[in-house]
């Protein structure tokens, strides 16, 4: 069985939570009791080192009770709030590069049940234009990250590093040459373009001496399609087919911190940028 990290963080905070709980009920009953015992034996006073001696919990137990808190407040706050994720491809450039760390939040599109990933509460679909992380389905194990193209029930049409949804094109506003700096400069000479779907408005990257995968698609009820920034340099619904709403993690929001691989240093620029 693949554990990914929540999965390990459930297993350390049912541990160290168990471990607490059975000193508590077990383990501080029997102390106790010992301690009684060696006061009703001594003959005279006894001695108060003894005493604290024979109450001391185990080191093991104490390490548990310190940690438990702590493992819990994370396993939480990662399970039902926000969780950190790492960007490690350009495949959403320009709007977000390699390198990038970024904040997604959990309950966006509905309270789920760690570990399991079973909704439990809904709260709001995906919206046309979010930027979403989810569990890829030929893999759940892994994360990807991508803008959402199609609803369900939308048809969509890719020709000519254009999107048509529902026979609508979607307009694209040419904004010029990217001119990528560090962990950006992959995609330089680009051509940039602004694009919006829905209320998101934002830029992508194409390539026009590049071959793209053109297709229709349908989208199925309880499905979304996806596609990358960088059109032209994205593994998306184009190639493995749509998300179903069950692996869906989260909605990305927030940039907190970028590592440039290429420099070697972090991009103080991008730290604090939100996504859209």
């Amino acid at each position: 069985m693949d554990l990914d990290f929540s999965t390990i963080l459930f297993i350390a905070t049912v541990f160290t939570g168990g471990v607490w709980y059975i000193d508590r009920t077990w383990g501080v009953p029997k102390r106790l009791e010992k301690a009684a015992r060696i006061q009703e034996s001594a003959n005279s006073e006894p001695d108060d080192e003894t005493i604290q001696l024979a109450l001391k919990e185990p080191t093991f137990v104490e390490y548990c009770k310190s940690f438990f808190p702590v493992i819990l407040a994370v396993f939480l706050l990662r399970s039902f709030l926000v969780e950190p994720f790492r960007i490690p491809s350009g495949s959403m450039m320009p709007t977000l590069l390699a390198g990038d760390f970024i904040l997604v939040n959990k309950y966006a599109y509905g309270i789920r049940l760690p570990v399991i990933n079973r909704k439990v509460i809904d709260v709001e679909d995906p919206k046309r234009g979010d930027v979403v992380v989810f569990r890829y389905p030929r893999d759940p194990s892994i994360d990807y990250i991508k803008r959402v193209v199609g609803l369900p029930g939308d048809h969509i049409r890719y020709q000519g590093k254009t999107v048509s949804i529902n026979g609508k094109k979607i307009a694209q506003v040419p904004v010029g040459t990217y001119m990528g700096a560090g962990a950006g400069s992959s995609m330089m000479g680009a051509n940039r373009r602004t694009e919006q779907l829905g209320d998101a408005e934002h830029d992508i990257l194409v390539q026009p001496n590049l071959r793209s995968r053109n297709g229709e698609f349908f989208v199925p009820p309880g499905h979304y399609f996806v596609m990358g920034d960088n059109r032209d340099n994205s593994n998306d619904s184009r190639f493995w087919g749509t998300v179903p709403n069950q692996n869906l993690v989260g909605k990305a929001f927030l940039i907190w911190m970028n590592w440039d691989s290429v420099d070697h240093g972090i991009n103080w620029s991008r730290i604090g940028d939100s996504i859209r």
